[in-house]
């Protein structure tokens, strides 16, 4: 088994055989094994995870290619039984590693590790590269290197109990990765899920017969670009510029020419009599049709496809055959988020059974809940993962009879769905005053051409929330109710507050965003609290901003700031300017386009300070003119000695991190702390000094020593009036006399 490349195996045509394993997505097996079968693949053996297969060279180029399904091709070297780290060195060093690597060339090792005695997937990898780079070395008297991100050659490592396999990865790179989705949307899908999701609706033989396809959420396209390619007969791999087997020693380019020029015969994506009508795509996101077709551009498909902005509302078959509609929406995986998603899940069965007669519906959704509000009854229900989410393919066979009905008025529609929902009286209560605010807030926002504002702040007390608008976004932060609130009462409470957020302020179900707010010390205020959340950017008086309502505990800019940051704009023109534990610097931002002629902004965390660079380059703004520095504040002002014509000063309530020395709280400590910045003013400079704590008292030191004039209520934004407690803002300068 040392040298298992090729196999001793026979084949008819007296090639070699090679001994091949394909690995796909959890519940995808038996589509690969149709695949598999479909390219003349000899003993097929499904397994969890995958399929293993015998065949030629050209039966693993032909997976490469044209399989849809699979994630990645191995060809398998060796297998063997392992107890230690020792014996894994040794036996991936028996493997005659010359007859698939020149020693000047790159190598990257992918380890998976599964109840092995060597459980440490990194250490396996490097035991394995020790062995086959000492056999090379000692051969040759040279040793490849190590290149993770582009290698020549991609080796797979498997360690599962006692056994080790060894195989050369053809793929390089997983097969989901065509090459054609240069633009992608919020969550897509893989490509290979996407073609799961269209193989299980039997798209190839339906696109066939001449029906129709229509994905009512597109997104950035996946599912309607593999829809194309399925029906073109377009091998998936085309599109990709470099397979893994490049770089191997016993790559046969005739053989790989061959399978592409067969390939390129069957594509019939220019073909004139394809009808670019059947294979439609809607979405309510602008970006996303942009996207969308982009991607379909680059696939050659663009022809095929035809795009429109069109929220779920307005979905109706845009053709009069049958067809297969086909969406992903969201799921609402986040606390709370499902409650907010049901008035579209309601609308969706509400859209199927009055428009789509005859058709055939697939949902994916790992919410059984949420399916259950479409009102229908699937048929079939098969597990796909998308990512590490267990989803079902619901799929709806949707009877004739209903094409009839003609669509109700949007109030009658909209009225049904208040009604169904049942809501009380209190609820009703808080889409009136939601509504009310929306209105009014709404028109000073727009006279001020102001795109992100707060609507709603616990203008009710049993609605405990902050309401913020981000453009086409809603940012719901509910504070945490009191513990004598019964739980349930609450959890319908933000219900309510979910649903209405969205229907009044006509934001789609997906953009409302949630977070449950409590006090937050030390390092809490800086977590992250996802990865899944959308990085989108928005415009505040001609300055534009990346935010994200999902994944941080603050959006990435301050709306109770805005007034105060045009204040530091106006205070900066001409000046050096310093921005203390600066967040996303978008005071800096403001500060730089007035025409400071500087900025410094200093803050502890990484993961902002990125933030703010994005947010500099956004503007335009050059980074010799406009620096970042991550450290302590404090200790940066205790050791610079440069001198400022503004500094801002904005610091947390309380910090205890662990990059400092000390714990910081801002009221015992904001005395010091003022002291000790103003020292870096210039005669003439301005401090402007902010924090949030409810409670804070300036100390009367500071009073006295310098010139502090409160402008809490100068700075204070329209939308913000409600609420002006706990607002402390300070503009502080050196006395008259000190100052000449």
């Amino acid at each position: 088994m040392a040298n298992q490349t090729p196999t001793d195996k026979p084949h008819p045509s007296d090639a070699p055989s090679y001994r091949f394993f394909g690995t796909t997505a959890r519940g995808l097996e038996p589509l690969f094994e149709a695949e598999l079968r479909e390219l003349g693949a000899e003993t097929i053996e499904p397994r969890r995870g995958g399929v293993a297969f015998f065949g030629p060279l050209e039966i693993g180029y032909r997976a490469c290619l044209w399989s849809r399904t699979a994630s990645r091709i191995l060809c398998v070297l060796d297998s063997f039984t392992i107890n230690d780290a020792d014996e894994l060195y040794a036996g991936v060093r028996r493997t005659i590693w010359r007859d698939h690597l020149r020693p000047e060339q790159t190598l990257a090792i992918d380890c998976v590790t599964l109840r092995s005695p060597i459980n440490n997937s990194q250490y396996g990898a490097q035991r394995a590269k020790d062995a086959i780079v000492d056999q090379l070395r000692d051969e040759f008297g040279q040793r490849p290197s190590v290149d993770t991100r582009n290698p020549d050659l991609r080796i797979n490592l498997f360690l599962e109990d006692d056994r080790a396999q060894v195989a050369i990865d053809l793929a390089g790179q997983s097969l989901h990765r065509r090459g054609y989705r240069k633009s992608q949307g919020k969550a897509p899908l893989k490509e290979n899920t996407a073609a799961a999701m269209l193989l299980l609706a039997e798209w190839p033989k339906r696109s066939k017969e001449g029906d129709g396809f229509l994905d009512a959420m597109c997104g950035s396209g996946t599912l309607l670009i593999e829809a194309a390619l399925i029906a073109c007969d377009t091998a998936p791999g085309l599109f990709r510029e470099r397979f893994g087997f490049a770089g191997w020693r016993q790559h046969r380019e005739d053989v790989w020419q061959a399978v592409v020029t067969e390939a390129k015969g069957r594509d019939r994506r220019r073909e004139t009599s394809a009808d670019p009508r059947l294979i439609v795509g809607y979405d309510v996101d602008h970006r996303a049709i942009h996207s969308a077709r982009l991607n379909a551009r680059k696939a050659g498909v663009e022809h095929l496809i035809d795009l429109a902005e069109k929220p779920l509302t307005q979905c109706t078959r845009p053709f009069s055959m049958p067809g297969v509609f086909m969406i992903n929406p969201p799921y609402g995986e986040r606390l709370g988020e499902a409650a907010a998603l049901e008035p579209l899940y309601l609308e969706l069965g509400d859209r199927l059974k009055e428009h789509f007669g005859d058709w055939t519906a697939y949902v994916l959704s790992p919410n059984t809940d949420l399916a259950r509000a479409i009102g229908l009854k699937s048929t079939r229900r098969p597990v796909i993962y998308n990512g590490p989410i267990e989803c079902r393919l619901l799929c709806y066979p949707i009877r004739a009879k209903n094409t009839q009905h003609e669509p109700a008025a949007p109030e009658v529609e909209a009225a049904s769905r208040m009604r169904r929902l049942s809501r009380s009286s209190e609820a009703e209560s808080f889409a009136n005053r939601l509504r009310k605010n929306a209105r009014h807030i709404g028109r000073q926002a727009r006279r001020q051409g102001v795109q992100c504002y707060r609507v709603y702040d616990a203008d009710l007390p049993q609605y405990s929330a902050a309401i913020d608008r981000y453009g086409d976004h809603a940012h719901l932060q509910e504070y945490a109710p009191p513990a004598d609130i019964d739980e349930k009462r609450a959890e319908d409470r933000l219900h309510d507050m979910l649903v209405l957020t969205g229907e009044v302020l006509q934001i789609p179900p997906q953009n409302v965003h949630l977070k449950v707010r409590k006090q937050q010390r030390g390092a809490a205020q800086y977590e992250k609290l996802g990865t899944a959340g959308e990085f989108f950017v928005v415009d505040e008086g001609g300055h534009r901003f990346w935010v994200n309502l999902d994944d941080y505990l603050d959006s990435g800019l301050f709306l109770d700031h805005r007034d105060l940051r045009a204040r530091i704009g106006e205070l900066a023109v001409g000046r050096r300017v310093l921005n203390l534990f600066c967040y996303t610097a978008t005071a800096s931002v403001y500060a730089a386009r007035a025409g400071a002629t500087r900025t410094t902004s200093i803050d502890m965390s990484a993961t902002y300070l990125e933030w703010a660079r994005r947010n500099m380059d956004l503007n335009g703004l050059e980074p010799k003119k406009n620096l970042l520095q991550q450290t302590d504040c404090l200790e940066w002002i205790r050791n610079d000695q440069d001198r400022y014509g503004v500094i801002f000063v904005d610091p947390p309530t309380f910090s205890n991190s662990k990059r400092m020395n000390t714990t910081f709280d801002v009221q015992r400590d904001h005395g010091a702390l003022i002291r000790s910045t103003m020292r870096l003013l210039e005669p003439q400079g301005v401090m402007v000094f902010s924090c949030n704590f409810r409670r804070f008292k300036l100390d009367e030191a500071i009073s006295s020593t310098f010139e502090a004039k409160d402008i809490g209520k100068q700075t204070l934004p329209f939308d913000f009036e409600r609420r002006s407690r706990g607002r402390n803002v300070w503009q502080i300068t050196a006395k008259s006399d000190e100052a000449g």
